[in-house]
This record gives structure tokens, sequence and C-alpha cells, in this order.
């Protein structure tokens, strides 16, 4: 007999499962969160959400940021790499910067969910009235919101490869009050640097008395050296004098247009980089993994007590009306041929020359997401 039951189990506590979790939870579902890690953890992400997360979620602001970080961004800066950032100035916040550990935490605590934390999901087997994990917790319904590695979405997609994979390495610190009085990174100013093709890019945030530098490319086998020209831009600014030894650490995670994961089997649903929700093309993760949690938990509340495949395929169905299609929806649309060097290059010239290219196509539409409309609180229903 299992020693834990519930009605649905949720296989990662970061935003997309506790989002999914919170939902549940207040519909009155008895919801159980699993995690390897104990909370608050070290989490690698740039880290900031845009004011369409708070909305969604609901959350207040200044309550958020009472003893956390919560860093208002009223402008980036945008250069190719090796170039200096031209500063893009909105005149009002468009984002804010976070710390994960901070953030990932207050969210699962919020949820109000049963929680089991220190505790990696090790087997998952089916029984005749649902599933049974680590041979001791019982649940009719599985979500599996555990990041791109995610034994659940292994599960339910068994061997299949991503067909494109972006993979990313960063380091987060604190500054001293030297280094912070000096960093020449403008706490409401993030920026961005460009490789020339286009398939990826370095950041330098600034998170209050904390500075994240990364870069993420789609091609995992160059990040290496990628991380390391990067860093090198770095170290005349004196951001990354010691850039040999910052703690780097890496993840990885699939854009939606290119993710070819199944989002449904009987009673299982995916979630955020699970199922390979990632927003094109800036890899903006937290936003869709909140939204792909919060539409799993209607499509449960609304077909419960059934929850087999073909009930579940709703969800499906609203991802792809939500997220855009992805790759085999629409192969001569998402499985066009990598553009050639040198057009990738032109364009990426051209949008960074170009001021009202940068602030409405780069900032406001490719990571932003600014004219994306913002889903009601208490429904996936978009707001119009």
């Amino acid at each position: 007999m299992s020693a834990a039951s519930c009605d649905v189990l949720v296989v990662g506590g970061g935003p997309g499962g506790s989002s999914c979790a919170w939902r549940l939870a207040r519909a009155g579902v008895d919801v159980m969160v699993l995690d390897r890690a104990d909370f608050p953890r070290d989490k690698v992400c740039a880290g900031w959400i845009t004011p369409q997360v708070l909305a969604t979620l609901g959350l207040d602001a200044a309550a958020y940021a009472q003893g956390r970080t919560l860093q208002p961004f009223t402008g980036f800066g945008t250069a190719l790499l090796g170039a200096e950032a031209r500063p893009t100035e909105f005149g009002r916040t468009v984002s804010y910067g976070i710390r994960r550990c901070e953030f990932d935490a207050y969210l699962l605590a919020r949820s109000g969910a049963r929680t089991i934390t220190g505790q990696p999901l090790r087997t998952l087997r089916r029984e005749l009235a649902g599933w049974v994990a680590n041979d001791s917790i019982s649940a009719r319904v599985v979500v599996g919101a555990g990041g791109h590695f995610c034994p659940v979405a292994r599960l339910v997609n068994g061997a299949r490869a991503d067909a494109s994979v972006v993979v990313a390495q960063e380091a987060e610190f604190q500054l001293d009050a030297t280094d912070a009085a000096t960093c020449p990174v403008r706490a409401d100013t993030p920026e961005l640097f460009f490789w020339p093709d286009l398939r990826g890019y370095g950041w330098c945030i600034r998170k209050g008395d904390y500075l994240n530098i990364g870069a993420g490319r789609v091609d995992g086998a160059h990040l290496p050296d990628a991380v390391r020209a990067f860093a090198a831009t770095q170290m005349p600014r004196g951001l990354a004098p010691h850039a040999g030894a910052l703690h780097w650490k890496g993840h990885a995670y699939t854009l939606n247009t290119s993710s070819t994961r199944a989002l449904v089997d009987d009673g299982v649903l995916l979630v955020g980089d699970a199922a390979g929700l990632a927003l094109a093309p800036s890899g903006e993760g937290i936003l869709a993994a909140i939204e792909s949690g919060l539409m799993a938990a209607d499509v449960i509340l609304e077909t419960r007590p059934d929850c087999s495949r073909e009930t579940f395929a709703p969800y499906a169905e609203r991802v792809t009306k939500r997220f855009g299609l992805r790759r085999g929806q629409s192969p001569s649309l998402l499985d066009a041929v990598t553009p050639p060097s040198w057009l990738a290059n032109l364009a990426a010239r051209t949008v960074l020359r170009s001021r009202w290219l940068t602030r409405h196509v780069l900032l406001e539409d490719w990571f932003l997401h600014a004219a994306r409309p913002v889903l009601a609180p208490g429904t996936t229903a978009p707001l119009n």
C-alpha cells in the first residue's frame, strides 16, 4: 500500500509546477509536489520576469519585493558580440530582475500544495487507479514539470530526440560594496550581446547587488568556446576579472517552435521546459512554464475524473493556440533550412543598427513579448 496518496502529483517545483499546483489547490484538488531539491535551492537562470508574469499570477510587486530581489528594468543595452551596448530606454518598467532561489521558493510556498522536497522521482509505474511514484506515492494524474530532463517527459516521449536544443552557461555572484559602486552595468538596464549568426546571445544582468553573466546558443557543441569568448569581452570592463574562477553552471531547453515532444498521455501532462515550450527566439521559459502550468490545471479540473490521453487532448490544442505551431505540425513553416551565415549576419547588423527595429522587434517582440495578451487571473482565457 502506498504511504501517501493525492489526486495530482506534480513532479518539479519550479514556476510551471508550482503554478499548476496553485491553481489546482485553490480549486480544492488534493495536489502534491515532488522535487529532487530542497527549497530554496540554487537555480541557474538569467532571471527576469515581465509584468505579464505578475499579472497572470496575481502577484503584488511590492509585497513580493519585501526581503526579496525585484529589480525594475526600464531599458536594455544591445550590441553584437564585442561591441559596446547601445541603450534603449522605455521610460517605464518593462521587466524585473529576480533571483530564482527566492522566486521559486516563494511560488512553491504560495501554492498551498503538500510538498516532498529533497527526493527525486526514481520510479513511476502505471496501476489501475493511476500512477505510483517511488513505490510510495499514488496519484490519478501526474504533471511533468521537472525541466528539460524531466523523467516524466522521458516516460512520455521515450528516446525521442529534440530537433534543436538550446544550451546555456552562466554564473551569478554577489558584488561587494566597491564592485557594486563601480559596476558598468546599470541596475535598470540589462545588456544583451548577440552572435552575428543570431544563434545565441550573451547577457550581463544586474539584480541589486548580484550580477549574472552568461551565454546561450542553439548549437551546444560550441558552447564552451562561446562562453569563453563572451567572458573575454567582459574582462576589460571589470565584469569578469576572474572568469576562470567563476562557478559556471549549465542548463538546456527546447524552443517551442522546434519541439517535437508529445504533451499528454494517459493520466499525464507535461508543462514548461519538460514540454519544450520556451518562447522563441529569446528562450524565455518562466512565462511559458507558468502559462502552461495553469492551462494543464484547467484541463485537469474540466475533465476530472476522466484522465485519458483523449480527454487531455484539449491541453495540447490550447498550447498550440497559445504558443504557436510546433515542429512537425507545419513542416513547410517550421522545418525551414537554417539561413546561410552571411544572411544571418546581415539580419543581425540590420536589426541592431536600427533603433526602431531594436526597440520594436528585438526587444518588445522577441524578448518582452509585449503584444502577447495576458491570461486572465483564474482562467486560461487571454485578456484582450
